[in-house]
């Protein structure tokens, strides 16, 4: 896969289908985008491109009255996603305040058609661009004729009459409903981290935790509780229980922390870079009144992950 930083990396050719968008989760909406993305590529012999954006837009443009924004997926987690649904070529933009204020028309003929060069380009349903978000369909139909392009509206996916959006993908994450969210995405929901020392507290009670660190403050966290997670180690799939939440047993702590107990697994982990993907919601996160307590219960947990994995094996 080509991934490119600037526009200025991108060779231009004119023989080009393109997408635009932020692709916050890379989730079926999206996919049904990429899909037709492909086909066209494949069916008309084009280069087919995806261009998206870091930081996300709503990141850099947060307004400081409003609760920060919280992404679903960082750009190496999108990228990794874009990689694993076929696509070749994608053009990260880094998303700063001046390149907000770029207007539509403009960003249409200096960058998308004089840069990148565009044969079709694809839009979802509800998408807008350029400063103000004054850029449409409209605007685009209109160059279209005086550039030389194809423009193609994809329609919203639905599921049970309910318009997929990343919005419902996070609200459903953050109440626990991962396996609403994960039908929504298409995929597994996933966390990249690096695993770094903690108290060795787990270790303590018989159940080594790798503490898991996402690179991106700004990366959604599950709400708190128990799930079933996966990780590839060594290329093997491991399951593990990741416990969220701010240790009421032993700390209180103020921000959530995320701990894997791998199953099966009994290596260092340390300083190591994991994709832990979400499988199921397990029990929300409890205060014990003893060490005793919660060993009893994690151990039941563990009846209840392995009859989960059974179902995912």
């Amino acid at each position: 896969m080509n991934v490119y930083r600037d526009f200025n990396e991108i060779q231009r050719d004119e023989n080009t289908v393109l997408t635009v968008g932020s692709f916050d989760g890379v989730h079926r909406g999206h996919q049904k985008i990429i899909k037709r993305l492909k086909k066209i590529g494949s069916n008309e012999n084009l280069r087919a491109l995806i261009i998206t954006f870091d930081p996300h837009p709503q990141i850099t443009l947060q307004s400081k009255a409003k609760p920060p924004i919280s992404i679903l997926t960082n750009i190496n987690e999108k990228v990794k996603t874009f990689r694993n649904y076929g696509i070749e070529h994608c053009l990260v933009v880094t998303f700063s305040y001046e390149f907000s204020q770029t207007p539509a028309e403009k960003f249409i003929r200096e960058l998308l058609y004089e840069k990148v060069g565009i044969k079709k380009i694809l839009i979802g349903y509800d998408h807008m661009f350029g400063k103000n978000r004054s850029g449409d369909k409209s605007l685009l139909d209109e160059l279209s004729e005086e550039l030389k392009f194809d423009v193609e509206r994809i329609d919203a996916l639905e599921t049970g009459e309910v318009v997929i959006s990343s919005t419902k993908i996070r609200n459903a994450l953050q109440n626990g409903e991962i396996q609403k969210a994960n039908e929504m995405l298409g995929h597994e929901y996933m966390l990249q981290g690096t695993v770094v020392k903690g108290d060795q507290r787990g270790k303590t009670l018989g159940f080594p935790t790798a503490n898991i660190v996402p690179p991106d403050r700004h990366k959604l966290i599950p709400g708190n509780g128990v799930y079933l997670v996966s990780s590839n180690i060594d290329g093997k799939n491991v399951f593990g229980m990741a416990n969220i939440g701010l240790r009421p047993t032993f700390k209180n702590d103020i921000t959530p922390t995320i701990e894997v107990n791998f199953l099966e697994f009994d290596g260092n982990l340390y300083d190591r870079d994991l994709y832990i993907s979400f499988k199921s919601y397990i029990r929300p996160e409890k205060k014990f009144n003893s060490p005793e307590e919660l060993i009893k219960q994690i151990n039941s947990d563990k009846i209840k992950a392995y009859e989960l994995i059974e179902t995912f094996k």
